[in-house]
């Protein structure tokens, strides 16, 4: 009998659902490379973010003595909070990474001047997982000319289909 070979998965991007995308990342950066990172999240954080109530927008990380750390990501507290929760919307939330990646964005941002900043929230294996991408900063005039190459796309891709 002939052993039959594993049909490979697709790989979709990052993982399961999307939790939350920070689309001003992709504007404001070029993206290098991508990190998977866990997060330490207390129960009220959990329940919000499978409400869908995460703001990544101006959120950035931060690294202080070898650990990494989430600031300004906005996960809003559902109104069924419990009583003697007193949930802080903005709270420094710790990410959970591999001391060899942890070493290499430490390297990375102190010596190359690199930016770390969250890309999207996932679930995975029903875990809340942060994509972090360790990035530089877009002038002004890197942010004109991907406009207008997402604009030629557009108009491109607008021209194929009429034909």
């Amino acid at each position: 009998m002939r052993a039959m070979a594993k049909k490979a998965k697709k790989k979709t991007g990052h993982g399961g659902a999307t939790i939350a995308l920070n689309k001003k990342a992709g504007h404001d950066y070029f993206i290098e490379e991508r990190f998977e990172a866990g997060i330490a999240l207390e129960g009220w954080e959990v329940k919000s973010l499978r409400a869908g109530r995460l703001q990544l927008k101006e959120s950035y990380v931060v690294i202080k003595s070898g650990e990494a750390f989430l600031l300004g990501a906005h996960i809003s507290a559902l109104a069924a909070a419990s009583t003697h929760v007193h949930p802080d919307p903005t709270r420094t939330r710790k990410l959970l990474l591999h001391r060899n990646e942890l070493s290499r964005l430490i390297g990375a941002v102190e010596r190359r001047g690199y930016t770390l900043v969250p890309t999207a929230m996932y679930w995975k294996r029903g875990r809340a997982k942060l994509e972090i991408g360790l990035a530089k900063g877009k002038k002004l005039y890197d942010k004109r000319a991907t406009e207008k190459d997402r604009d030629w796309q557009r108009s491109k891709q607008r021209i194929l289909k009429e034909i």
